[in-house]
């Protein structure tokens, strides 16, 4: 795990502020708190500094050729290094490391930019063949590790982080306009786009080629393909597929951990974990609320306690939570408006005082049906099929209901499936699961992504939607900043690429059966974890700032919301005298604004004027 960063000239003249990309480094130090480095020439510059989990006394990057002619660095771990570098070392190839990253560079050697679609694993990484005077950029096929880039003054700059971008007096710090409509209406911002124009993010599957001066971005790998094959597994395979992801990816020279819940998903994790390695001392991590209803600790150490993990219990009240609040939004350069990234925030600096890798449960859901939404969207037929002056009556009974702030109350769920249960099939889940509400640019963007996929198989294509947007632009990034933060890597085996050839094309039905969700892993873990545990009902991991808006952070929701720069006050308004009168608790959409707003202003964003 490593923060990588660099520079390149575009017509081969010398860098413009070449002690800049030094100090890009300072800005990765937490992604790489282990030691760092760079090569350079006079027109390119690239780095890395690292966190050392594999080949701990000779995995040290940036990595050379035998001929030092290609300099390559990389963000992640690569789970088939083993067969790579078996292949490789059969040809010859003078390895000077045991890890797994150096693997990049013969299969580069041999096949080109084209070789990155034999990795696998989680990666953001940078090639400089000096020959050819080529730079690839590339990212994994989910989105797991991230990588921005921009191009000023002629020179193509690429980081882990946008702040590192931000080092150089010459880097623009003007809102992008159209990711701000998608993030007011989504509560975070899709790739290629950051909230800041000309910065981009280069999306999960895909590879940036500059030559000659030129950039090229082009994918690697088909999600679409892949979803359209013929597959339709059972829970045996299921099963099998994920333990063998867990064995894949707890290689490591260093302890490990699990983040739990004590949820089906982490549960799931942390017993496949003892299995695959029952006499290593497994860590364990859960948060413990103190607010009613947010707080699933006794049930994570109940399942911690039955597979024999050593279990740490992490508070979470509101000066913790405050805490991380004010260290997220002070050290990234982004807005993170999904509020889990601070009690994740607080597990991962809780785990690093013992562990530097946790294994998380991100993309269980989107993959196998684990979100409600998706039984909304089957309950969304009945409830049309209804007679009109039925629906009516219902929904008016379900409007006059007084908000709660608790956490995915049957209040809120039920106010949020009448407002939108209606709609057209993409409005309605964008409905559901965004912030402000889908915008024209957030649907129409929703439509693009699902070019090419199947379309026999509506609830699927929800999952789709969410694995492609959702997954990466949200959870992914607020599991690694917060882990990164903390200097400690997080993976994610239900993101396994063996995981996603069986998943991604399984029919709808064996994942969301009626009113269950996540049917055929409820299946696959019968005998896995107890039984309790697989019949629970979601909850996931929250915040209660449904109570904050109203209570510790009413003045700075004034502050930030009362005369808002991001989005027009007309729209934030009316949302937040609901929200303080108690008659609808609109978190969902005033949070990501809140943070937005906050980021606006520390970052010195130039937001145009009307």
């Amino acid at each position: 795990m490593c923060g990588i960063y660099g520079a390149v000239s575009l017509d081969g003249r010398p860098l413009r502020h070449p002690e800049m990309v030094r100090r890009m480094a300072d800005t990765l130090r937490h992604r790489g708190p282990d030691g760092g480095d760079v090569v350079t020439a006079p027109h390119a510059m690239i780095g890395a500094r690292r966190l050392a989990i594999m080949d701990l006394t000779t995995g040290d990057q940036p990595f050379c050729s035998p001929d030092n002619a290609v300099w390559m660095v990389c963000n992640g771990e690569i789970y088939n290094a083993p067969a790579l570098r078996a292949d490789h070392a059969a040809r010859g190839y003078p390895f000077r490391s045991r890890g797994d990253i150096e693997t990049i560079l013969p299969l580069y050697e041999c096949h080109g930019a084209d070789g990155v679609a034999r990795l696998d694993g989680m990666f953001g990484l940078a090639i400089w063949d000096e020959r050819r005077r080529r730079l690839v950029l590339a990212r994994d096929r989910t989105g797991e590790k991230p990588l921005f880039w921009t191009i000023v003054g002629g020179e193509l700059r690429f980081a882990s982080e946008v702040q590192a971008l931000l080092t150089f007096p010459d880097q623009p710090r003007r809102l992008d306009p159209g990711a701000a409509d998608l993030y007011a209406a989504l509560g975070y911002v899709p790739a290629p786009h950051t909230m800041l124009a000309g910065i981009r993010k280069l999306p999960p599957a895909h590879l940036l080629e500059l030559v000659d001066g030129q950039v090229t971005v082009r994918r690697y790998w088909d999600p679409a393909e892949c979803a359209a094959a013929p597959v339709a597994p059972d829970a045996v395979a299921l099963r099998d597929t994920l333990l063998g992801a867990v064995r894949r990816q707890l290689m490591s020279d260093v302890p490990l951990g699990v983040f739990t819940s004590g949820g089906l998903d982490s549960s799931w994790l942390a017993a496949a974990a003892k299995t695959v390695l029952p006499d290593e001392r497994i860590h364990t991590y859960a948060v413990r609320f103190l607010e009613p209803g947010y707080d699933e600790s006794d049930f994570a150490a109940i399942v911690a306690s039955r597979m024999g993990t050593v279990h740490h219990v992490v508070p979470a009240d509101d000066a913790a939570l405050l805490r991380a609040l004010e260290i997220v939004t002070d050290r990234v350069a982004e807005p993170i408006g999904d509020p889990a990234v601070l009690p994740t925030f607080l597990l991962a600096e809780a785990a690093r005082e013992h562990v530097k890798v946790v294994l998380s449960g991100e993309g269980a859901d989107e993959l196998l049906g684990g979100y409600p939404t998706y039984v909304g969207h089957r309950v969304a037929g009945w409830f049309a099929a209804l007679p009109e002056a039925l629906r009516r009556a219902l929904t008016a009974v379900v409007s006059r209901q007084r908000a709660t702030p608790g956490k995915v109350t049957l209040e809120y769920l039920a106010k949020r499936f009448v407002e939108a249960a209606l709609l057209p099939p993409l409005e309605r889940h964008l409905t559901w699961f965004g912030a402000l509400g889908p915008s024209a640019a957030a649907l129409a963007l929703a439509t693009d992504r699902l070019r090419g996929f199947p379309d026999d198989d509506p609830l699927n294509r929800m999952l789709w939607l969410d694995f492609l947007t959702y997954l990466p632009d949200n959870l992914l990034v607020k599991v690694d900043r917060a882990t990164m933060l903390a200097s400690i890597e997080a993976r994610a085996p239900f993101l396994d690429r063996a995981v996603l050839e069986l998943a991604l094309p399984a029919p709808s039905r064996r994942k969301v059966r009626g009113l269950r969700t996540k049917a055929i892993l409820k299946e696959a873990a019968r005998g896995v974890v107890p039984a309790e545990v697989i019949h629970r009902r979601k909850r996931g991991l929250s915040v209660p700032v449904a109570r904050w808006l109203n209570g510790p952070l009413a003045s700075l929701a004034d502050r930030y919301l009362g005369a808002p720069r991001l989005v027009a006050r007309a729209r934030i308004a009316p949302l937040l005298v609901e929200h303080r009168a108690g008659t609808r608790n609109h978190a969902r959409a005033l949070w990501p604004l809140l943070v937005a707003e906050r980021w606006a202003e520390r970052w010195n964003v130039e937001v145009p004027t009307c």
